[in-house]
């Protein structure tokens, strides 16, 4: 029988983020669902590249400091958890999850679902989004990942897994699936997929809508911002939800936080494009009904497109970087020489050079009362290539001015990394096949 209600958490909205709200949302937040929302654009085209070099590699770096901290909390409290921590290798992220739980004597079933890789049904002629242009005008492409939606998760969630692995889904069709599976919504009911569209929008970012990244000094303060708790949602099956934090966690949840989140990088509020539904942000009402609880509904919803959005990585050269600081009497003169000295050296052959003055009180830590400013500045040099060898260039040409530039250079720095350009292209939705899989430490039971 569909629930009444349900409780669903933000544990991270990007990789990097932190762990620490994370497992106290597990521990005190009486979730049934806790989301970990960890797969960018980039993120996702950089692990498909690991995943080049090492057919094991290619899911996400903290995989297994998150599980170890999580999966014996929510496996006491009886939470479902789903991430798209997987990345470019969700069947190996499922693996080393399930490994983890047999490790620490967990009776927890792990779920993994796949189908968002469509590199290979990618064409050159087919048209980017961003110029009109064609993906054979781009580098040499290294992933392509479509945004799935709710409904490839049913299978898992049907499983009754405890931990969701996922790849590239639409960041919030992650908390939309719970909503979708446990109130029985069915997948043209568009006002319904609206509405709990905008409470997964709302939760993506994590921190961002209990004051994270909102914080302005005097314009908008954010109490004890060190401490930010994450949010959670109450949600009903009409999609009508409360978002709030766990007491005495940092931050605040209020009507103005709520507002920014939701028309974060929403381009149309009247035709939210979702590989779910096209929501229409117009008739959402928001408003605070208590402390750091905000009630949010009234979204509605049109039929959802017929192609799903692609994510396209390519190899678009290399990054070459160098810094040196100056500091003393005539610290800037000295940086603008050795400014000089660098674009007469590298400006022809890298067109794209780009030197900076950075810096207020890195090296000394003080001005030692030197009246004039600045009295240290960093040069910062940088550029983008072709070939490493370029590349490196830009780092020798700053290291040479030790002995070759201006006086009373210290601290060099230089880097090399190669760059992954991101670009998007539209594909069929009937030509992505999504599957779902039960995954033990050594093998793997499909469903569909």
């Amino acid at each position: 029988m569909p629930r009444r209600h349900l409780r669903i958490g933000a544990g991270a909205g990007f990789q990097g983020d932190r762990l620490e709200p994370a497992v106290v949302l597990a521990s005190q937040g009486e979730l049934d669902y806790l989301v970990l929302e960890c797969l960018a654009e980039r993120t996702v085209a950089l692990a498909q590249r690991e995943r080049l070099r090492d057919p094991s590699a290619g899911f996400d770096p903290l995989l297994e400091t998150r599980m170890e901290a999580l999966l014996p909390i929510v496996a006491r409290n009886r939470v479902r958890l789903i991430t798209n921590m997987g990345a470019a290798n969700p069947r190996g992220a499922g693996r080393r999850v399930a490994e983890i739980a047999r490790r620490l004597g967990l009776g927890i079933r792990v779920a993994v679902v796949t189908g968002d890789d469509v590199s290979a049904r990618i064409r050159h002629d087919m048209t980017t989004l961003e110029s009109g242009r064609p993906l054979r005008d781009y580098g040499e492409i290294v992933s392509a990942n479509a945004y799935l939606g709710a409904d490839a998760l049913q299978p898992a969630l049907a499983r009754a897994a405890d931990v969701i692995i996922t790849g590239r889904v639409a960041d919030a069709s992650l908390f939309l699936a719970p909503m979708v599976y446990e109130f029985g919504w069915k997948p043209d009911d568009w006002d319904h997929l609206a509405r709990g569209t905008v409470i997964g929008h709302l939760l993506e970012c994590a921190g961002q809508v209990s004051g994270g990244y909102f914080a302005d000094p005097g314009l908008k303060d954010v109490p004890d911002l060190a401490h930010l708790g994450f949010p959670f949602a109450d949600v009903d099956s009409d999609g009508f939800g409360v978002i709030s934090k766990v007491p005495g966690t940092g931050g605040a949840v209020s009507v103005r936080t709520v507002k920014e989140q939701l028309l974060y990088e929403v381009t149309d509020p009247t035709g939210y494009i979702t590989p779910d539904v096209v929501a229409d942000f117009r008739s959402v009402r928001i408003a605070e009904v208590g402390k750091d609880r905000v009630a949010v509904g009234g979204a509605t919803g049109q039929p959802r497109t017929e192609t799903l959005k692609v994510s396209v990585g390519y190899h678009a050269g290399w990054i070459g970087e160098g810094e040196m600081s100056y500091a003393g009497a005539n610290a800037r003169g000295r940086a603008l020489l050795a400014a000089e000295v660098l674009q007469e050296r590298l400006g022809a052959d890298i067109p794209s050079l780009r030197i900076d003055l950075i810096g207020i009180d890195a090296a000394h830590h003080t001005s030692f009362g030197y009246p004039h400013d600045p009295y240290e500045v960093r040069l910062r040099v940088a550029g983008r290539t072709e070939t490493r060898d370029h590349a490196e260039r830009i780092g020798w040409e700053v290291e040479a001015l030790a002995t070759n530039g201006p006086a009373g250079g210290g601290g060099f720095w230089r880097h090399v990394s190669d760059r992954i350009g991101i670009v998007s292209t539209l594909i069929p939705r009937t030509e992505v096949l999504t599957a779902a899989a039960t995954v033990e430490a050594r093998r793997e039971a499909k469903a569909r």
